[in-house]
């Protein structure tokens, strides 16, 4: 389907009603020609596509979690038309071979981009530095040792430097492992709860070591699903200093606390962990003041043999495509802490741009990924509807704002439903 015209949409960032218009692929004023397919968006307001610079996918090594095939289409049906999945596939996405890999089945199956994340480290061991270079010829947008932070400060520092060469963005998890072998946050909860915890520190020790390496290069550095107040501080004064630093976090930050896990519930279960109330407060403060770039799902899927035990021997993390956007429009947008705009940027400008990505626009000429969305649409979040292998998400039952109704990436349509 080449031409596609969008009636009567309102747009993310005006109130006005526009056309939208694509031919060929890509966003233009005007058809050449009829349109073959006309949407009607009465009701509905456009944005760019979803853009996810954290995620993970599965494959290779793990699809009885997750393929390529159904987390995109998982992806399609939150918005997204980009994701950038992380390397701790089996094999290690640590060369060009694995990275084509994904890049072929991708072309093949998927219903978005795919802009794979290449390990910093041959097998994320920590020990050595991977081909970066190659990687980047076959399609890698930054490198990760995500699961794991890059190991030492010495690697770090090498890592920063040799990445630099290939303007290579370097993302990392932050956690200082030596002192984070817990099940939740540390605190009264986890004390009351008789698991072990995860102190703050943890986090806080690892950001502030990234940013000393980097402010000590004039390099840059991207750090990974922030989520304590202090950590969020420690970047907000290095940013004020210059440092060339910029995070994220994910919508569970801003949406829940430790609080959730009183009933040992393992859909609960993540790392970094759930924390206190100020710091969920603290992440929407890192939001609204810019500290905080960029909102990313970490979408995380295990089989439920992996999830339905012990809450301190579960596997950490949760799915998140489906829910990403309407979490974000429940509790930032619709409280008055963010307006549309800001979220948009936050979940597509933002993630774009400091991965070199070209997405999240819907500029003229530009590949033709957008999402439509029902603003005024309450619907309650089902395991029945999931697109994911998996189910392990923290909003099943919950109520949530803001639908989305149709996805196309690159002039395709990939989730609809209007139809």
């Amino acid at each position: 389907m080449n031409r596609i015209e969008i009636k009567n949409v309102k747009k993310f960032d005006t109130d006005e009603k526009v056309s939208i218009y694509i031919e060929n692929g890509v966003f233009v004023d005007s058809l050449s020609s009829e349109a073959e397919k006309v949407i009607e968006g009465e009701g509905l307001t456009v944005f760019p596509g979803l853009v996810d610079m954290h995620c993970h996918l599965r494959e290779p090594g793990f699809e009885y979690r997750e393929d390529i095939k159904t987390g995109t289409a998982s992806a399609a049906k939150g918005g997204f038309s980009s994701v950038c999945c992380m390397p701790n596939t089996n094999p290690v996405c640590d060369n060009a071979a694995v990275v084509e890999g994904i890049l072929r089945k991708a072309e093949l199956v998927g219903s978005c981009n795919v802009f794979p994340i290449g390990a910093a480290s041959k097998g994320l061991a920590g020990k050595e530095i991977s081909e970066m270079g190659l990687m980047k010829e076959a399609g890698i947008v930054a490198v990760s040792d995500d699961g794991k932070p890059i190991a030492t400060a010495n690697l770090l520092k090498k890592v920063l430097e040799y990445a630099s060469d290939f303007d290579i963005p370097v993302l990392n998890h932050c956690e200082e492992m030596s002192i984070s072998e817990g099940a939740m946050n540390e605190g009264a909860i986890s004390t009351s709860l008789g698991l072990r915890g995860i102190p703050a520190i943890a986090e806080e020790i690892m950001i502030s070591r990234d940013i000393q390496t980097a402010e000590y290069l004039d390099m840059p550095i991207h750090i990974c699903h922030v989520s304590t107040a202090r950590g969020i501080d420690i970047i907000r004064q290095a940013k004020k200093r210059g440092v060339k630093v910029t995070c994220e976090t994910c919508p569970h930050y801003f949406s829940l606390t430790e609080e959730a896990c009183v009933n040992y519930d393992t859909n609960f279960k993540m790392n970094p962990p759930l924390r206190t109330e100020k710091d969920r407060l603290a992440v929407i403060e890192g939001l609204k003041d810019g500290t905080i770039d960029c909102i990313v799902t970490d979408h995380a899927p295990h089989h439920i043999d992996e999830k339905d035990i012990e809450f301190s021997l579960a596997n950490n993390g949760i799915i998140g495509f489906e829910t990403a956007f309407a979490v974000g429009y429940t509790y930032l947008v619709k409280p008055g802490y963010l307006t549309l705009s800001e979220l948009t940027e936050k979940m597509t400008v933002n993630p774009s741009k400091i991965l070199k990505l070209g997405r999240g626009t819907l500029d003229t000429g530009m590949p033709a990924d957008l999402m439509l969305a029902d603003l005024g649409a309450s619907f309650v979040y089902t395991k029945e509807e999931i697109l994911s292998k998996a189910t392990n998400s923290p909003y099943i039952g919950n109520t949530l704002d803001g639908r989305v109704k149709l996805t196309i990436t690159g002039g395709k349509i990939t989730y609809d439903e209007l139809c």
